[in-house]
């Protein structure tokens, strides 16, 4: 049933279950419960019982089915064997396809605990005969596939035994009820001959739909209520792609009335239907689903009461209980069988009395088409609900009682109820919906004029009529709006239900939808499943390098999860998932693929599934029908309310166009509300494509179907360009598209904001990126906090082996990041990498500082691709060097350094021995040389006990010294009887050499390459010196803290090297140590010559920050070379490159760069794809990008901003007109990537060819890319985290046209300051009810409309002005005089009347006015205005007679207004009307403000005809003399030239003659008398 699910009151049916516990028959648990497994048998039983049997039976306990069920599916999940093991987790998953397919080929029917679990949630398992089925499945799908040696065939034997014993545990509680089952017969046979019978059968039946039908919840709620019809079509449409069966109340009581069943059983199995029905849909846990299994239960219980109640005891009895309940049970029948939308229809329904019996729902679908525009107007009506869901068209039902109500057939002449409006639309009396929408306001007016305003009657006729005009509305635009905006009626008609829908669950169901859609989806042709490889991820050990490349994985049941767990927030999360997961296959894996083409399939399915289902409905729809009711007639909602911050976005757009108004107060927006219809203008629908106004854009808004602005905005311009398109270019409409598409892009922009902003500063990110980078390799460090860049820092800036090259080392380097002089990556890789070499040649491969490079070498590779997303983010040549070719080049390296090493090692080894025993020989040679050494493991010394292995204190050289630190190597004592130690000498920090910034442990000490022989009597005292891995851990006994150092390398004086000790190699000292308390934390403390350097760092910042100035103006350039190349076709002389340098600036073909350019504003674009030197020169050949001003476009077009488009041009230029280089990009780049070397100024966008020839730009693919060789350097592309979604800017030509048109329709809009008022009274009467415009204005608007200037009109028609600076005067005439005074007492009679029928009611007045009456008014005009105005002088050619639009004698022929009059010039000279009037360029384009005039103004009892034709034949070209000026405004454009006449003017006379002679030819020969 209808997926709703319900918050708060829920259905607690606990007192129906104890009823069903006491009630129900107890069965074996094979039985089930729904009633739907029923043996047709045993109702044929004829064996005879008693009937206390069955009395008795009644009384046993129940077991429940669904309680088997759980229990044994427990039992099988929690079996454990001997070992413990639960035997269940060998069959929770089915194998997946992908691992074992030949599983899949032995098995055809795969299923596993997990699906069996499922089933059990949906409460599938009815009956335990179908949950041992899937067992059954289960056990012998594994007994099939594996072998009967294998754990899982042993444990299918074994879990299959047990669930059988367990089974059978539960059924033998049954088995001492079979015997008093067989003994039932008798009763059986009893009731089997009742049910035989067909009217008793049916009285069982419409008992059980009672019990359904009218059972309530404890709160009263009828539980029956959503299912009494089938949802609607319309709204629930997924309902029916899921249901393949759906079914409902409705249907039942239908064939309980046919008589389709047959017996018990079969309506049982439509219950399980219904209920089965309304869980698959619905969630668990949700209302519905609970109604589901409360039906159920309901059912089952009745009908065992039915089944174990004596009915065949007292037959009459069941006479009475048939003749008393018959009506009631048909009564419920019928209702349900010919239910309409709602449950007071259905009361009406049944009490209405209609012709026949029918129902008004049978009576009207039977005949008519819900389709049908005239049902649906019909039914809006009569299913009109108020806020409470209440039925308020129930009074119109019937007319009123005549004898009740007599007075009401005294007041109402023409009666007329909604039984009445049915029967003709029974009979088809209606045609239009305009007969039918006549009859229905005859309906509500007499309503009106019945009762008082007040009244609950006339409130509800309020409320009918605004829903049948919103309805109405909406029908007559049906065909430009789209299927989901016309829904108010069934939004109207099912309030109800729309307020119970939950929105969680429909959001819920449309994202399984979908993912059954992807899942479903199959290859044509072979059938194969195309989302078999995205149901889970690649396996990390058969695919590592995925895991690599893809940040993101995602896959089928991850999706499937967080739909299953509402980890989705809305549909849009979920989509956005599969996107990402069909983006990672096309990302992974080749173009062309497999699985690169099912990822392109499958995206296009989703997409289509998704726009078959239509948008959702938003929260305001659901919850409030009214709200949906206004938005889509149109009825404006409330704002603060119901609006999101997108929609009060949207409507201040909307607003700002629509209420934009002129100086003149003029609304511009009139004529865009809606569009003119097809018998108005026919031919605008032939030039027009897709025609649009505002009041679609409107409801477009108002059902959220507008995700951003841009959208609105494309809509809004495609108006503008339709009236831009139709409309000619002098046209005042075509100005009014102009200066609103100005409005719109201004709105846009204050809302949103700099435009620009989003765009990501490409440099920026680079030099972020590159000194992260820098900072993170300097600072790394090993264990113990050593940074590794430590030991390199005392590395000679130019290594000896390449005297010639620039000195650079890590601080040169860290002043070059520092001032942002590094653009490329890969330079500042070659930097980094050149100094960590020269480290690693200039030392042995042993010595700290070799290994220190090498480990920063392979840091820095790793930090770099971690930044880089291994060129998801910046693609740079630099990513072509891994830590595979790093370790290559140290093997390499080694290899050849090794030997050298080994052998250096071995003649130290000799010079020191050598350098030992020649010391100690002289040392013996200075005493006596005869004196013998007595060596001894130990010696005393002032009551102290030395051993080998002793650290001890020595005397130091110098007074202001500290005691040299000494290990003790051997001792003796000579014949004279005086001590000697010999040993090693370790060195503190401060006595070696190396950098400030350095750091070491706190009491460390290096042991040095120094060796000697000393005096014990210079012994100071005892010391401690241990390794680094034992002092933080272990302390020696009896020392003091500050007498224990630790040591971690070894330090080489003539080196000035540390490095590593890796094995402690120091005699065994005597010292014991035992573990610390507390293991010492690792410090490491600044160089004692940090502080010095400090001081000096400062002198030197002035200086530092000078240069930082000058530098960060030149960035460093990557060493490039001239690449030539080879051309078959090339000419003889010239010499073609690839990549060439020329002044200073590195070229290569497929850059882009600036050309000089003449005359235009901004300079050209050009691709170089051929680069060629002859004699000297350098030449470069490309097609051309132009900029939009130099196309031919609509000023209304729109352009992304520094777009361009290529040309059909190609030239052959010299280098010496390149400005600069600058960067094209298709529009998928420019959206996503940068060259990080150019500047976003300099960066365009082309996605369009400009044809020259046709004036056309046609959209392409992309652009042209080219295939250069390895020595070339390619760009480096910096990919945005997030695309960028480019705006768009008005054309160059919007502004420049608006101001062309302003000044032109200024020259009609100016006058007098004192005539102001009048002309603006003058431009009130230009209207009228017939619309010539392109669109047509709402009545409403037309009172913002003062005037409409010509569509096309040369500026010779729209008056003569005097000359420059001249003050313009305005023509008057009486009709003008007279509107000025007759308007205003109008419109103080009627207030509210529009401003087209106030100028209709000033005309009819002007008509009827006497004769006398109109020359009083023009004799008032007569004494305002110059005598010459109009009228030619004596003598003179009556120029103005030439148009045909003069007046009776002695009246004033007015110009076209608005017009200009001259003040003191001839007649002759200055004309008062123009001599030629542009013809209408199309049909119906007349202007109505001259026609208007004209026809008020010349109308005349004496006269035919408006104009003096006589006069107007008798004007000749050699009477009229014409100024310059003058003829410059003819309409030459008619001609297209002036053949054999001197000049233009000339042959427009000409052709003035031919038409005039035509048209009395025609006269002539058609004997047209009336002309």
């Amino acid at each position: 049933m209808r997926r709703l699910a319900f918050r708060g009151a829920g259905c607690t049916l606990k007192k129906l279950d104890s009823m069903g516990s006491k009630r129900r028959r107890a069965t074996s648990p094979s039985s089930s419960v729904s009633g739907g497994d029923f043996d047709d048998g045993h109702h044929s039983t004829n064996i005879p019982g008693p009937s206390r049997k069955r009395r008795r039976l009644s009384n046993l306990p129940t077991v429940d089915p669904i309680a088997v069920c759980h229990e044994l599916y427990n039992t099988i999940r929690d079996y454990k064997d001997e070992q413990g093991r639960l035997l269940c987790e060998l069959f929770i998953r089915a194998p997946k396809r992908r691992n074992q397919p030949d599983y899949y080929e032995v098995v055809s029917q795969p299923i596993d605990l997990m699906k069996i679990q499922q089933k059990l949630k949906m409460e599938e398992y009815d009956d335990v005969n179908v949950l041992t089925a899937d067992f059954q499945l289960l056990f012998n799908n594994a007994k099939a596939y594996y072998k009967p040696d294998s754990p899982e065939y042993k444990a299918a034997c074994k879990l299959w035994e047990l669930y059988l014993r367990t089974k059978n545990e539960f059924v033998q509680k049954g088995d001492a009820e079979e015997e008093d089952e067989d003994e039932e017969g008798h009763d059986n046979q009893g009731t089997n001959s009742e049910l035989s019978s067909p009217g008793y059968l049916k009285e069982i039946l419409e008992q059980l739909l009672e019990a359904v039908a009218v059972a309530t919840n404890p709160s009263g709620r009828l539980i029956s209520e959503l299912f009494q019809k089938l949802p609607s079509k319309v709204q629930y449409p997924d309902y029916y792609a899921i249901i393949k069966e759906p079914i409902d109340l409705k249907t039942i009581a239908q064939r309980i009335q046919n008589g389709t069943y047959k017996s018990i059983h079969a309506m049982a199995k439509d219950i399980d239907l219904l209920a089965k029905n309304a869980k698959t849909y619905n969630e668990p846990g949700s209302q519905v689903f609970k109604d589901a299994n409360a039906i159920k239960k309901i059912f089952n219980m009745k009908k065992a009461e039915i089944e174990h109640s004596e009915l065949a005891k007292s037959s009459l009895r069941i006479s009475n209980k048939r003749s008393a309940q018959g009506d009631r049970l048909s009564a419920i029948t019928m209702a349900l069988q010919y239910g309409s939308e709602s449950d007071e229809d259905a009361a009406l329904a049944a009490a209405a009395r209609y012709e026949e019996g029918e129902s008004e729902a049978e009576s009207i679908t039977s005949f008519m088409d819900t389709s049908n525009p005239l049902y649906q107007l019909y039914d809006t009506v009569r299913s009109c609900r108020n806020n409470q869901g209440q039925l308020i068209s129930e009074p119109f039902f019937h007319l009123p009682s005549k004898k009740k109500y007599p007075d009401y057939y005294q007041q109402i002449k023409a009666p007329i109820s909604l039984q009445q409006i049915r029967t003709k639309l029974k009979n088809h009396e209606y045609e239009t919906l305009d007969q039918l929408e006549a009859d229905l306001n005859l309906m509500f007016e007499n309503a009106k004029r019945y009762n008082v305003p007040n009244s609950a009657i006339y409130k509800r006729v309020l409320k009918m009529q605004q829903v049948m005009q919103a309805k109405k509305k909406e029908l007559a635009r049906r065909d430009d709006i789209e299927d989901g905006d016309s829904m108010i009626s069934s939004a109207t008609s099912d309030t109800g239900s729309s307020k119970r829908k939950s929105k969680k669950n429909i959001r819920k169901q449309r994202m399984k939808i979908l993912y059954n859609a992807v899942l479903e989806a199959r290859e044509p042709g072979t059938g194969r499943r195309l989302c078999d490889l995205f149901m889970v991820k690649p396996s990390k050990k058969d695919y590592p390098d995925y895991y690599k490349i893809i940040l993101e994985p995602m896959d089928l049941k991850m999706i499937e999860h967080n739909i299953r767990n509402d980890k989705y927030v809305g549909e849009e999360a979920m989509i956005e998932d599969m996107k990402l997961m069909f983006r990672n296959a096309r990302h992974y894996n080749e173009e062309g693929s497999q699985v690169y083409n099912d990822a392109h399939m499958l995206e296009k399915i989703l997409k289509e599934k998704r726009k078959e289902l239509g948008p959702l409905a938003e929260d305001d729809d659901v919850a409030s029908p009214k709200l949906k009711l206004s938005r889509k007639s149109g009825i404006s909602p409330k704002k603060s309310k119901y609006m999101t911050p997108m929609q009060q976005k949207l409507n201040e757009v909307y607003e700002a166009v629509k209420n934009y108004t002129d100086k003149r107060g003029r609304r511009l927006s009139a004529i865009f509300l809606r569009l003119p219809s097809r018998s108005e203008l026919p031919d605008y629908y032939v030039t027009i494509k897709k025609p649009v106004d505002m009041e679609k854009i409107r409801s477009h808004m108002m059902a959220n179907k507008y995700q951003d602005i841009d959208s609105m905005v494309e809509d809004f311009v495609m108006m503008f360009n339709n009236a831009c398109t139709y409309n000619e270019p002098e046209s005042l409409i075509y100005k009014d598209a102009l200066v609103l598409h100005k409005v719109l892009l201004e709105t846009r922009r204050e809302i949103e904001g700099d435009e620009d902003s989003h765009v990501p500063n490409v440099t920026l990110l680079i030099q972020e990126l590159i000194h992260n980078l820098f900072v993170s390799v300097m600072s790394h460090q090993d264990d113990e906090g050593r940074c590794y860049s430590d030991s390199l820092a005392e590395i000679p800036a130019v290594d000896p082996n390449f005297p010639n090259k620039p000195p650079l080392t890590f601080d040169i380097i860290r002043k070059n990041v520092e001032n942002n002089r590094y653009r490329r990556l890969d330079l500042f890789q070659e930097n980094m990498f050149e100094v960590l070499e020269r480290a690693r040649r200039m030392n042995r491969t042993d010595s700290e500082i070799y290994e220190d490079a090498v480990e920063l070498q392979q840091f820095f590779i790793k930090i770099r691709d971690e930044l880089c997303k291994n060129g998801e983010i910046l693609l740079s040549p630099a990513l072509s060097y891994t830590t595979k070719h790093l370790h290559n080049d140290v093997e390499k390296e080694k290899k050849e350094k090794l030997p050298k090493e080994i052998e250096e090692d071995k003649l130290k080894r000799e010079e020191e021995k050598r350098e030992a025993e020649k010391s100690e020989d002289s040392s013996g040679s200075a005493g006596l040389s005869s004196l013998h050494r007595t060596y001894s493991q130990d010696c005393s010394f002032k009551n102290s006990m030395y051993h080998v292995g002793d650290y001890v204190y020595v005397e130091p050289a110098e007074a202001n010294l500290q005691p040299h630190i000494v290990c003790i190597e051997r001792l003796w004592e000579d014949s004279a009887g005086e001590k000697w130690l010999y040993g090693c000498w370790f060195y503190r920090p401060n006595e070696t050499f190396h950098l400030a910034t350095r750091k070491f442990l706190e009491k460390e000490v290096f042991k040095s390459d120094y060796y000697n022989k000393v005096p014990v009597s210079k012994i100071l005292g005892k010391c401690v010196v241990m390794f680094v891995k034992e002092y933080f851990k272990l302390c020696p006994e009896n020392f003091r803290d500050e007498d224990v150092y630790v040591c971690e390398s070894r330090y080489s004086a003539k080196t000035k090297s540390f490095k590593k000790i890796k094995l402690w190699t120091m005699p065994v000292s005597s010292v014991r140590f035992v573990p610390r308390d507390v293991p010492l934390p690792v410090v490491r403390v600044a160089s004692v010559f940090a502080n010095t350097d400090k001081v000096d760092e400062e002198k030197h910042t002035e200086t530092l920050e000078d240069s930082k100035v000058g530098e960060s103006i030149l960035h460093l350039e990557k060493d490039k070379e001239d690449v030539p190349v080879e051309m078959s076709n090339g000419e003889p002389g010239c010499h073609y490159f690839e990549q060439l340098c020329y002044n200073d600036m590195w070229l290569k073909v497929g850059d882009c760069v600036f050309i000089k350019s003449h005359g235009l504003v901004r300079p050209r674009v050009g691709r170089i794809e051929k680069m060629w030197v002859r004699d000297g020169a350098a030449y470069f050949f490309g097609p051309i990008f132009i900029h939009p001003e130099e196309t031919e476009h609509e000023p209304t077009k729109m352009f992304y901003k520094k777009e361009v488009f290529l040309s059909n041009l190609e030239e052959t230029c010299p280098m010496t007109c390149i400005l600069g280089k600058c960067v094209v990009l298709s529009f998928k780049d420019f959206l996503s990537c940068r060259p990080t070397e150019i500047s976003e100024n300099d960066v365009f966008l082309c996605e369009s060819r400009y044809n020259e020839s046709d004036k056309q730009m046609k959209k392409f693919k992309g652009l042209k890319r080219f295939s250069l060789s390895a020595k070339v350097v390619d760009d480096e592309i910096y990919y945005f985290r997030k695309p960028i979604v480019p705006q768009k800017e008005p054309s160059p030509l919007l502004e420049k046209k608006i101001q062309q048109l302003e000044a032109k329709f200024a020259e009609l809009e100016g006058g007098d300051e004192d005539m102001e008022e009048m002309g603006e009274e003058e431009g009130d009467m230009t209207e009228t009810p017939s619309m010539p415009q392109l669109q047509t204005p709402l009545a409403s608007e037309l009172d913002i409309m003062p005037y409409t200037p010509p569509q096309s009109t040369p500026k010779s028609v729209k008056g003569s002005t005097k000359k420059e600076g001249s003050k313009r005067k305005i023509n008057m005439s009486g009709y003008i005089l007279f509107s000025s005074e007759m308007r205003a007492v109008i419109k103080a009679q009627h207030p509210d009347y529009s401003f087209g029928e106030l100028s209709r009611l000033v005309g009819t007045e002007w008509r009827n006015l006497e004769a006398t009456k109109k020359a009083e008014y023009e004799g008032v005009i007569g004494q305002n205005v110059s005598p010459m105005v109009g009228t030619p002088a004596p003598g003179a050619s009556p120029f103005g007679q030439q148009i045909g639009i003069l007046g009776p004698p002695g009246q004033q022929a007015p110009p076209p207004y608005p017009g200009q009059s001259p003040a003191s010039q001839p007649v002759i000279q200055q004309p008062t009307t123009p001599m030629f009037v542009s013809p209408p360029p199309k049909t119906q384009r007349l202007l109505h403000s001259e026609a208007y005039l004209k026809y008020i103004e010349g109308l005349s009892a004496e006269s035919n005809s408006i104009s003096k034709w006589d006069q107007t034949l008798a004007a000749r070209r050699r009477d009229v003399h014409l100024s310059k000026e003058q003829e410059s405004r003819l309409p030459s454009h008619w001609l297209k030239s002036k053949g054999a006449h001197t000049t233009m003017a000339d042959a427009l006379w000409r052709l003035r003659d031919l038409m005039l002679r035509d048209t009395l030819n025609i006269r002539q020969a058609y004997n047209i008398e009336n002309v």
